[in-house]
């Protein structure tokens, strides 16, 4: 079943699929395997985990600076950028873009992601504080 709408989607469609069987989706259970190990720590320490992964899902990081600071670089050395990626009969300049363009990707997709991946631990362990308190 592929589908680019996301895993929220995927998991409503395992469960529209098979209602009797939500709690074996795989998803659930990583999710289920990680709230019972925040749950065996002790407060104090769930505490410090969720005060670094708010430091996680809030920090900028380096691939946002990545994405935003080589444009800036590369129009520093224009003249001596385009004399080498268009020199004549030269196909550095689609070497040169793929590259970029690639890495940038990346990069920027493994940055969503992990922001997603702190954002999802918080939740887990501010329900699990609150339900202490």
């Amino acid at each position: 079943m592929f589908s680019f709408r996301g895993d929220a989607h995927k998991i409503y469609l395992h469960a529209k699929k098979s209602p009797g069987k939500v709690r074996s989706i795989g998803y659930l259970k990583e999710t289920q395997e990680i709230q019972k190990f925040y749950q065996s720590l002790d407060s104090d320490t769930l505490q410090l985990i969720y005060y670094r992964m708010v430091k996680e899902k809030n920090g900028s990081g380096i691939i946002p600076i990545f994405a935003t600071a080589i444009p800036w670089l590369l129009f520093l050395f224009s003249s001596h950028l385009q004399d080498f990626l268009f020199q004549s009969g030269s196909k550095n300049w689609v070497i040169f873009s793929f590259v970029y363009l690639t890495v940038l990707t990346i990069s920027l997709v493994l940055h969503f992601r992990e922001k997603a991946w702190a954002a999802f631990h918080t939740e887990i362990i501010q329900d699990i504080l609150k339900e202490r308190k």
